[in-house]
């Protein structure tokens, strides 16, 4: 495993329904300073199990030591990894991946769309965006979730806002909650949406993708501003 670097888990903590923040030191590895671009993926290990690319949660930071990742329980590593305590050992390779390119959107409108776990990798985009706001235009996150629990980083939004970046939700199965916002997918709330001189990044299911894409396309924007973190 030369290619390998044990990491150390951090933290562990809930982040919404079926969701799970995992949080590794890479203090004192060679990944440090190689995770470039928001929307890039890491393959993480545990040997006795096997391995997968999980996208990077955090933004790109040279020095940075910590790396975050949104979890789903949806396989026996991801299992496994939600399982682990503080100090627990991680093996990682280098962010792989083009990411999303956020230099495209610097004084242009920006478009992000997430469902479920996706917000993962647009996290990292609006932390990134966060830290030099001014560089960019107008900026909107639509937003989808199963359920109203189903929102993960639910504390952050409120600061994503106040940075001047508009949150739009939207929940396709609310049940009998009291959920009182929008209902659907969140490529039926785009409205009247300007999509000039905007780009736009997805992350979420094929289906979420291919019918955000064709509403963009619809409404002007050329495919070519449409990208995708793979």
């Amino acid at each position: 495993m030369n290619d390998w670097h044990p990491t150390t888990v951090a933290a562990v903590l809930p982040a919404a329904e079926d969701l799970t923040e995992l949080v590794l030191d890479i203090s004192g590895t060679p990944l440090v300073g190689h995770h470039r671009m928001p929307g890039q993926f890491v393959r993480l290990s545990l040997p006795e199990v096997g391995e997968s690319m999980f996208a990077i949660a955090s933004a790109p930071e040279p020095s940075g030591t910590r790396w975050e990742f949104l979890l789903k329980g949806s396989s026996l590593l991801s299992e496994r990894l939600i399982a682990l305590e503080p100090g627990a050992r991680v093996y990682s390779k280098q962010p792989e991946g083009q990411g999303f390119p956020l230099p495209l959107a610097r004084g242009r409108g920006l478009l992000l769309f997430a469902v479920g776990s996706g917000i993962s990798p647009i996290r990292s985009v609006i932390e990134s965006i966060r830290r030099e706001r001014g560089a960019y235009g107008q900026v909107t996150l639509y937003f989808g979730a199963r359920t109203p629990r189903a929102f993960a980083y639910e504390d952050e939004l409120r600061h994503w806002e106040e940075a001047g970046i508009r949150v739009v939700r939207t929940v396709s199965q609310p049940g009998d909650s009291d959920w009182q916002g929008l209902t659907g997918y969140v490529q039926a709330h785009l409205n009247e949406e300007p999509v000039e001189n905007t780009v736009a990044f997805l992350c979420g299911q094929s289906s979420m993708v291919k019918g955000v894409i064709e509403a963009l396309c619809a409404r002007g924007l050329p495919r070519e501003a449409v990208h995708l973190n793979y």
